[in-house]
């Protein structure tokens, strides 16, 4: 009797453990959630946190900081956090049960730091060299929230405000100017200043009519859009053989060619690379276009200074073949730069005469009235036919050579273009402490012109 006693109690015991229900069948979820926030009024920005409610099992805690901030779990509801910038915070708290149930709860809270004035205050500028006259600039401070940028074009100009100190402006003339930077933290401030000098392209001077009475205009570049025509043009570029001949100084790179607005613009900078002190650009139309005879207008404004030698000029197709002098050269535009030669262009031709003469040249030149080429725009021009060519400024002719002789044979043949600043070299001699930099040549268009 006492066994079957023993074994109903142990069914019992089983049965009864059977029926017991397991607590995550009924999950209990967090409720009346409290919370509660100290801010500390030493200015520290130290603010101390508690949370409760019921059944929850831990809370975790995100102060407001960020989107993606990690949270920081308290088991007792307590938490604390040091904010390192004045203003309204968010904070979330879920407080969590046993069972993973949870409740959420926000509470925003404003903190004050002491204000701090800003410091260490830096200016960039970087100025356009496509001569459209726009100038970007980067300020930087510790502790500042904004800026406020005068560019100095008014002495009552309202400020450019920029949180993040970046901002751009686009100057219509050129000039020296004074910009000034307010680096702001909420009242107070440290201002700097930084000079910079901007050339716009002024598009001003004399210009020549795109039909002439008996011509064709067989090819032509205008300048237009953002880059060098890849099917006209070709950049050479480096030192060439003996600083190309001459002794030039620069190093000739694609980065100093810029197109924009209409214009070419070749720009030569005194900075150092590839063993050079001087940088500048070359382009060709060699293998892509060549001329023999025909009307000839180049619309530019040259840069000016001792040590700039701009030229607009031609070399024979068959320079590969036979060599300089050859193929012929013909400069439609020279300028050897420096005070009193700023207002001077040169026309030239060199070819070879014979063994006797391997190098023979012939050319003259032409001041300006008044003024220096880089004041604006002039239009230079050869026409050049079976018998003569001959050199224009503005449709006034300064220079003529008759190519019947058998001695000027290479100019009865065709022709590739050359543009180029060089900085430096036996003609123009070296940039000197009057030099300034950086130098521009502008072409707005090239022409060219043959009869019917």
């Amino acid at each position: 009797m006492n066994r079957i006693n023993l074994i109903s109690l142990v069914l019992i015991f089983i049965f009864l453990l059977g029926c017991k229900k397991d607590d995550t069948e009924n999950p209990v979820k967090p409720s009346d959630l409290v919370i509660e926030a100290t801010v500390s009024n030493d200015g520290s920005g130290l603010v101390s946190f508690s949370a409760l409610a019921k059944n929850a099992a831990y809370y975790n805690y995100y102060f407001g900081v960020s989107a993606t901030e990690a949270p920081v779990k308290s088991t007792d509801g307590n938490a604390s956090f040091t904010y390192t910038t004045s203003g309204d915070f968010t904070v979330k708290v879920v407080a969590v049960s046993s069972s993973n149930e949870f409740v959420t709860g926000t509470k925003v809270i404003n903190v004050q730091l002491p204000e701090v004035a800003p410091a260490n205050l830096i200016i960039e500028a970087t100025v356009s060299t496509d001569g459209s006259g726009k100038v970007t600039f980067n300020a930087s401070a510790d502790n500042a929230k904004y800026y406020n940028f005068y560019f100095g074009t008014s002495a009552t100009e309202t400020p450019t405000k920029s949180t993040n100190g970046q901002t751009s402006y686009t100057y219509s003339s050129s000039g020296t100017y004074t910009v000034k930077v307010d680096a702001y933290a909420t009242t107070k401030f440290v201002s700097g200043t930084k000079e910079i000098t901007v050339e716009v392209i002024e598009n001003t001077g004399y210009t020549t009519p795109e039909t002439y009475a008996g011509m064709n205009l067989v090819w032509r570049d205008e300048f237009e859009g953002t880059s060098l025509s890849a099917t006209d043009w070709t950049f050479e570029t480096g030192t060439g053989s003996g600083g190309w001949g001459n002794n030039e100084l620069q190093y000739y790179k694609e980065e100093n060619t810029s197109v924009a607005d209409g214009f070419l613009t070749i720009t030569a900078k005194k900075e150092s690379f590839g063993g050079k002190d001087y940088t500048s650009s070359r382009i060709i139309t060699k293998d892509k276009q060549s001329f023999k005879y025909g009307r000839i207008d180049i619309r530019a404004k040259l840069p000016k200074g001792q040590g700039l030698w701009p030229a607009l000029w031609m070399l024979g197709s068959n320079f590969n073949s036979v060599g300089w002098p050859k193929c012929g050269e013909i400069d439609i535009m020279e300028m050897v730069g420096g005070t009193g030669k700023d207002n001077t262009v040169h026309g030239t031709l060199h070819w070879y005469e014979d063994s006797a003469v391997p190098h023979a040249s012939y050319g003259g030149n032409m001041p300006l009235n008044t003024g220096v080429f880089a004041d604006e725009f002039h239009v230079f021009t050869i026409t050049w036919d079976e018998t003569n060519i001959k050199w224009f400024i503005d449709d006034q002719q300064y220079l003529v050579i008759n190519i019947t002789p058998d001695g000027l044979s290479e100019f009865h043949e065709e022709f590739f273009f050359i543009f180029n600043v060089a900085v430096g070299g036996n003609w123009p001699g070296s940039p000197n402490a009057s030099t300034v930099f950086p130098q521009t040549m502008v072409v707005d268009y090239v022409r060219v012109f043959q009869d019917n």
